[in-house]
């Protein structure tokens, strides 16, 4: 089998790991092998019907009540006694913090090496991998030598597909034990940001403001495109250094990384950290006055001039064609 963690929350898989399922899917069809899952904390029992059409065949739910909290050392111990007990012919993760983290303490419990950001894996005697690096500015091939081999998927870099025929996703509870050295850090509580509208990492249009907005007044015609268009607003790292947004708005390597349909960026330069965090894009529109700007060279579409002029424009626009 290909094993597989599921990030989830209260039993809702986040993308990245329906992405981590979608490639783990083809090195299990390329293995000739089933599609495993493991899930861990509050809700883990209910995730089945949610990563069922991915094609996975069995989910381990791994049932202690002093797992229902994130415990990242205690939730990777619980992988590697599933890894020992079944033997899977590799174990695969979703990119996120946390997935990252699971499988790095997981890794280290069965004294294997892990592979951080693989887009393609190709089996053999070692595995071979495709990996970003460098804030996935650049691609690295490597061989993976580990029994079992172990990797995360970064987010965004693949399409999460559903399988051709769907999974029986049966559950099969186990049980770990867990030593309670493994759970010096848990969480304790969770406070959320209270924000209004899509999220960023949700929405489907992205309107984002950099140095040349100015300053916080001037991210008020980008809230007002953003608005018409259903999606929501972020900023470069100079806009949240500045005060101008909340730095939960900042988009980047060190910030959100963003998937949209269609990405504006408005007075954006497109320095790299940006530039990782909205990769995944489908589609860029920057407005920019300067024609050799990262931004606009990468850009599917630009608008060169001044955005306190053109962002109004374009909401106009948008109204006309709304009626």
């Amino acid at each position: 089998m290909v094993l597989t963690f599921i990030d989830h929350v209260d039993g809702t898989p986040n993308e990245a790991s329906l992405q981590a399922l979608t490639l783990a899917r083809g090195l299990a069809r390329q293995l000739g092998t089933e599609l495993h899952a493991i899930a861990i904390g509050s809700g883990a029992d209910a995730i089945g019907s949610s990563i069922a059409p991915y094609g996975v065949s069995t989910v381990h739910h791994v049932a202690d009540e002093q797992l229902e909290a994130y415990a990242p050392e205690a939730w990777g111990s619980s992988i590697a006694q599933l890894a020992s007990a079944n033997g899977p012919e590799a174990v695969i993760g979703p990119g996120t913090e946390r997935g990252q983290e699971v499988l790095a303490h997981a890794a280290a419990e069965l004294d294997q090496p892990m592979a951080a950001n693989c887009v393609e894996v190709t089996p053999g005697e070692p595995v071979h991998v495709v990996r970003h690096q460098w804030g996935s500015s650049l691609l690295e091939e490597a061989r993976l030598k580990g029994d079992p081999p172990m990797l995360t998927v970064p987010p965004h870099a693949l399409g999460a597909q559903a399988a051709d025929a769907p999974g029986d996703a049966q559950l099969a509870t186990f049980e770990p034990a867990i030593e309670e050295r493994r759970l010096r850090v848990r969480v304790s509580d969770v406070e959320t940001t209270q924000t209004e509208g899509v999220s960023l990492k949700e929405a489907e249009v992205v309107v984002g403001g950099g140095r040349g907005v100015g300053s916080e007044d001037g991210f008020r015609i980008l809230e007002e495109l953003a608005n018409e268009l259903g999606g929501a607003v972020g900023g470069s790292r100079v806009a949240t250094n500045n005060g101008w947004r909340p730095h939960d708005d900042q988009i980047g390597l060190t910030g959100t990384k963003i998937a949209p349909q269609l990405y504006i960026a408005a007075g954006i330069s497109g320095a790299v950290q940006h530039m990782v965090g909205c990769k995944g894009a489908k589609h860029v529109l920057a407005i920019n006055t300067d024609d050799e700007s990262t931004m606009v060279q990468k850009a599917d579409w630009a608008i060169l001039g001044d955005l306190h002029e053109i962002v109004p424009a374009i909401t106009e626009e948008v109204r006309k064609a709304k009626g």
